[in-house]
């Protein structure tokens, strides 16, 4: 299911019962986010701000901030079922690839023709976008939010920064948290790994101006597309566009040849110059603990346009669960396939919340060999934004990874130290504060599978406890007769 704005999903959430108006005014300073936060707490609803202090706009928070409402953004039943749909256009795409026949090609491929025009973006003249277009309008007219008490100011953090690469031409839409320093201009917080970071530094090399568009407010699908952990190159609107089953709608920005959401609620136009830089900074991150102030490229707002009556989306990051973990969540189980037809020895995958995206990794596995956890671990590892994996688990396939009690029971157990740690030096995200310098540091491996002679050791290795079957089915027959239901 494809909706044609942020409002239209509001209005599905709020016909599905997902979603909470709130009529009293609220301040931006701190208050939406206590709010939000002992909602978020609660497993709660989607809320929507009529009435923010001194802003006429409403703002929208804790949208995809449930798996349910995560999965209604993608436009499926659950995040599982979504990801079904990828798993078996994989299955497909290998099977032709593997015994091609164009008799059979042809005729199986004709279903699939509704997806590949999806991947197409399609562009739009007149966009709702710019139904208003404001040169006068600045930072200060948003709902802009502080989230916690020490944050260097107010932060844009649900935006899609457009970008493109100064030599290939390129798009990209990724998602940066922007801190407002004032009507006009704000803090850019590119990450050295980042696509628009990679573009930053091209325009830095020939010391030209970069365009720069910051989006607000779309089908939550482009939102979430921005936040995807896709290939270099891979422009988001065709993820958005696939995640749709229809294509993502585009259109050129006023200012430069920018390919900007079509549907999106506010766009702010400008530059970035290579030659200028700010403090930005702290701000209370998705890690629980605030980031460090630093040095950042300056946003310069030229232009603001905007739909007739938008809607302002924002997000708080902190000690979960908050929404950006449900995200998170989709990222894991819709990405899950891909990593399964790259390394098939995986059977599944889950980032506990508590990791907070990159920090956990428990993985399960059909082990083959000895030796075989530590190659999925230094697989997991090169696999793009995987590379900050702080800490990766593998056990073997016979255990529910969901069942985070049980997976425990198995690590605790199952691990000698000095042979089934596995420490690994490389790139850590720049939030991670707890490594030595900024952005590098030591990931940890902990193979808890089973483990083989092979492997050095040299005992037998027990069976878990597990009752008879029989004995099982007799106990299921007969367990209304022992009232203890």
């Amino acid at each position: 299911m494809a909706y044609d704005s942020l409002e239209d999903f509001i209005q599905r959430i709020e016909a599905a019962g997902e979603l909470k108006r709130i009529k009293t005014e609220v301040d931006p300073i701190l208050e939406i986010t206590e709010i939000a936060d002992r909602i978020m707490a609660s497993g709660g609803p989607a809320l929507l701000f009529e009435k923010v202090k001194g802003s006429p706009w409403p703002l929208i928070i804790n949208a995809m901030g449930s798996e349910r409402r995560m999965a209604m953004a993608l436009g499926a039943e659950s995040l599982d079922a979504k990801a079904a749909e990828i798993e078996n256009l994989l299955a497909w795409v290998w099977s032709q690839a593997r015994d091609f026949s164009l008799l059979s090609a042809i005729p199986q491929a004709l279903p699939k023709l509704p997806i590949a025009k999806s991947l197409l973006p399609k562009k739009v003249a007149k966009p709702a976008c710019r139904q208003v277009i404001d040169d006068k309008a600045g930072f200060d007219s948003l709902p802009v939010i502080k989230c916690w008490p020490q944050d260097g100011g107010r932060f844009l953090t649900l935006p899609v920064v457009c970008t493109k690469d100064l030599e290939n031409g390129a798009q990209n839409w990724g998602m940066y948290r922007i801190q407002v320093y004032d009507d006009r201009t704000a803090g850019m917080h590119w990450h050295l790994h980042k696509d628009g970071a990679h573009f930053f530094q091209k325009y830095k090399a020939r010391g030209e101006r970069m365009p720069v568009v910051v989006t607000l407010g779309s089908d939550p699908a482009v939102t979430y597309a921005s936040t995807a952990p896709l290939p270099e190159g891979l422009w988001e609107a065709i993820f958005a566009g696939f995640l749709r089953g229809k294509s993502a709608e585009v259109t050129k920005a006023s200012l430069s040849n920018i390919l900007i959401p079509a549907d999106a609620d506010f766009v702010l136009e400008g530059y970035v110059d290579p030659a200028e830089t700010r403090l930005e900074g702290p701000f209370g991150d998705h890690t629980g603990f605030y980031s460090l102030p630093d040095q950042y490229p300056v946003f310069h707002l030229e232009r603001l346009t905007r739909r007739e009556k938008p809607i302002y989306p924002a997000t708080i990051v902190g000690i979960p669960p908050k929404e950006d973990c449900w995200m998170a969540k989709a990222t894991e189980r819709l990405f899950l396939p891909i990593l399964r037809q790259l390394c098939p020895e995986i059977s599944d995958l889950v980032m506990p919340l508590e990791g907070v995206f990159h920090n956990c990794v428990i993985v399960s596995i059909k082990k083959r060999f000895p030796g075989h956890a530590r190659k999925v671990m230094n697989f997991l590892w090169g696999m793009g934004q995987m590379m900050y994996t702080k800490l990766i688990v593998v056990l073997d396939d016979d255990i529910d990874l969901k069942d985070l009690s049980r997976v425990a029971w198995k690590v605790f157990n199952n691990i000698d130290a000095g042979r089934d740690l596995v420490l690994s030096q490389g790139p850590l995200d720049a939030l991670d504060h707890s490594s030595p310098q900024p952005r590098y540091g030591t990931r940890l491996g902990v193979d808890a599978t089973k483990k083989w002679p092979e492997e050095g050791h040299a005992r037998e290795w027990p069976d878990p406890l597990l009752m008879d079957p029989a004995v099982q089915e007799l106990v299921d027959r007969r367990w209304k007769d022992y009232g203890l239901d």
